[in-house]
């Protein structure tokens, strides 16, 4: 059996200072990776209340920012892939949603500028515009791992289809999603759209939210989880602050791929995706 422990890091994430969340970031980072893990992840905006009056105070640049030097320093301590859930960042001016993804010796080998911006108004329910201060990314991110490809996603992005198979079609075996779903998307769409994107295209999702805190503008929906490739969820947390240690089978995956064969069988001579 070829598997993988992975570590996904629920905090609560403070107002009070930045530095505060950045080394509650570390302590579980610290406590994923002695509990084994090799690849840990954090939540969107884990170092940054999610409210568009803190981005900018909060953001990074690379490399000098001191969140993204604690990301380093502590990937290449503990002797793990980490995904930086995701940060303000900053560069010419424009404000980007980052995740920031380092390998085991602490070196940067990709980064994810979320690609889908957050604007919604939905009646009754909850109304946020990233864009008012947001800029969006333009890639679609893979990076390589010692146990196949990582795909990593933030968010909303997770609601088009097309980025999460193209990565399925590019290699991905797991997919990270760093996101920060709230009381009123979560109860209704978060399992089912993780739930689907794994099953559809054959490979494990994670979904790392914050920790719920009521006391806030914004309140995230917490659950972080794990969905396999037969659209199964695996593990999960509730809204409380947690770490989620999970095995994942790789071997999984061909195993489905080769009962249920639905990526071989698509009609590329019907429709495809200019990006594969």
């Amino acid at each position: 059996m070829n598997t993988l422990k992975i570590g996904l890091c629920q905090m609560m994430v403070v107002k009070s200072t930045k530095e505060e969340n950045i080394k509650k970031a570390q302590n579980m980072i610290c406590e994923a990776a002695d509990k084994g893990a090799k690849i840990v992840a954090l939540p969107e905006m884990f170092n940054c209340p999610y409210n568009n009056k803190h981005f900018r105070e909060y953001a990074e640049a690379f490399p000098e920012g001191e969140t993204i030097k604690m990301l380093s320093s502590t990937a290449k301590d503990k002797n793990i892939y980490l995904i930086g859930g995701s940060i303000p960042e900053i560069e010419d001016d424009k404000i980007y949603n980052t995740s920031f993804i380092f390998d085991n010796k602490g070196e940067l080998i990709g980064k994810h500028r979320k690609v889908h911006l957050f604007d919604i108004d939905i009646k009754n329910g909850v109304r946020f515009m990233e864009s008012e201060v947001l800029s969006s990314g333009s890639d679609i991110t893979l990076v390589d791992s010692p146990w196949g490809k990582v795909g990593v996603a933030i968010c909303y992005d997770i609601r088009f289809p097309e980025i999460i198979r193209i990565m399925a079609l590019k290699g991905a075996k797991i997919i990270f999603i760093p996101a920060a779903f709230n009381m009123t998307t979560g109860p209704a769409h978060w399992e089912t759209l993780f739930k689907s994107r794994a099953l559809d295209n054959q490979l494990y999702i994670a979904g790392i939210s914050p920790a719920r805190n009521t006391n806030y503008s914004y309140v995230a929906y917490g659950n972080s989880l794990i969905t396999n490739p037969w659209g199964d969820i695996t593990a999960k947390l509730d809204e409380k602050e947690g770490i989620l240690i999970q095995d994942i089978d790789l071997e999984y995956i061909d195993e489905i791929r080769d009962s249920l064969p639905l990526l071989k069988h698509r009609r590329g001579d019907l429709y495809n995706l200019d990006l594969v």
